[in-house]
């Protein structure tokens, strides 16, 4: 057995170099997006500061004992957090909400933007269990922004002090200029907003909503949105192409040799493609207009002009299914209340199923909790792009979304 030294016990007044980079590596594997920011915002020790908090020159400061107190996923799902704060700027927030100007405002502040945080951080179960405020435990609705928290958060002592990069407020321990200058912070941004979106391209619905919102805002798309129809229906010709079903409803070509038995046909299905036109009374004459002209695009476009395309006129209820060929035969009846959740709702009950289904819509509208069974669904998204900002519901992110520019 070797002999005792003291060289062998942890070093309480350090940060444990291996326990850290297992953290990141673990929060880098499940958020790979993040990646660029975790390995960016250096951890440096704090000993007796009594929290894990970030300052706004994207430095973490750690509590020597209060990190090797958690285990290396707590740790991990921590830097996370702490990282999401400097990501969507909420010290600059706070101090544009005037939230960072005393004690009880910035403790009600970084309650309200731990919310905004784990509201996306739930999806992969990477919410810390020491600052674990969710919108709901604040009496909010789920994919608010901590602004619309701010108000609502309770009194009480703060649960956890994520430190200045969150609030704007300084603390005793927070350095001079760190290692990310505010123009590489706003790389950084760029960089993971970038990610955000080349994640959300390869597998839409995989992110959680918030962060594919965010990132639209730092990197708006400017894209051919029929072009993009045009992949996605694509997509589902060659998805579909090679799958091959049995049914009854024909005989097989062996039913001769095989009588008395009776054998099924081999059946291969045809993506159908599905088009929800919003007709509600915010749809003005205008973007009405521009539905039939998208419409007629789409059959056009889409390769889909030689066959029918079936097209729901929707407000909060679904007034018309109409099959068309042309633009000029589609019914646009409408005029009430906004709901195209009930449209797709009603295109996915179609038979046969459409593979696609594009929904044409300003925006104001709620939307399903989840993506209708075995169909994709583009959304159109027609009118200015700073009225789409206001808007309360914004698209989910399991859809694919398309800017149509007036």
């Amino acid at each position: 057995m070797p002999a005792f030294s003291p060289d062998r016990l942890p070093d309480r007044r350090a940060i444990d170099p291996a326990r850290l980079a297992a953290a990141r590596l673990f929060a880098a594997s499940r958020l790979p997006y993040l990646a660029a920011a975790l390995f960016a915002a250096p951890v440096v020790a704090a000993p007796g500061i009594g929290t894990v908090a970030v300052d706004v020159s994207w430095t973490i400061h750690a509590d020597p004992e209060v990190a090797a107190a958690m285990e290396v996923p707590e740790l991990g799902r921590l830097l996370v957090h702490l990282l999401t704060h400097l990501l969507r700027d909420h010290a600059g927030r706070a101090r544009r909400a005037g939230a960072s100007t005393g004690d009880d405002g910035a403790l009600r502040w970084n309650r309200a933007a731990d919310a905004e945080v784990n509201d996306d951080l739930v999806h992969g179960a990477m919410v810390p269990a020491v600052a674990s405020d969710q919108p709901g435990d604040l009496g909010g609705e789920a994919g608010g922004l901590a602004e619309s928290y701010y108000g609502l958060v309770p009194d009480g002592p703060r649960r956890w002090d994520c430190g200045s990069g969150c609030d704007g407020r300084p603390r005793p321990w927070d350095g001079g200029e760190g290692p990310v200058s505010p123009r590489d912070a706003d790389w950084l941004r760029l960089s993971v907003a970038a990610a955000v979106q080349r994640c959300h391209g390869l597998e839409p619905g995989s992110l959680p909503a918030g962060w594919v919102r965010w990132a639209e805002a730092l990197l708006p798309s400017k894209v051919d949105w029929r072009r993009v129809l045009s992949a996605e229906v694509r997509a589902a010709l060659h998805a579909v192409s090679g799958m091959v079903d049995y049914t009854y409803r024909r005989p097989s070509r062996r039913a001769v040799v095989s009588h008395p038995v009776l054998l099924p046909a081999l059946h291969r299905p045809v993506p159908e493609v599905a088009v929800v036109c919003d007709t509600s009374g915010s749809m003005h004459e205008g973007l009405l207009g521009q539905v039939l002209v998208e419409v007629e695009a789409i059959l056009a476009r889409a390769g889909l002009a030689e066959r029918t395309v079936p097209v729901l006129s929707c407000d909060a209820a679904v007034h018309e299914v109409r099959r068309v060929h042309r633009a000029s035969q589609v019914h646009l009846l409408g005029g009430g209340g906004t709901d195209m959740g009930a449209g797709i709702a009603a295109a996915a009950a179609l038979r046969p199923r459409p593979s696609v289904i594009v929904v044409l819509t300003d925006g104001y509208t709620p939307w399903p909790d989840a993506p209708p069974p075995r169909s994709r669904v583009v959304v159109g998204l027609l009118g200015d792009r700073p009225g789409r900002a206001r808007r309360a519901h914004p698209p989910p992110g399991w859809a694919r979304v398309v800017d149509i520019e007036s």
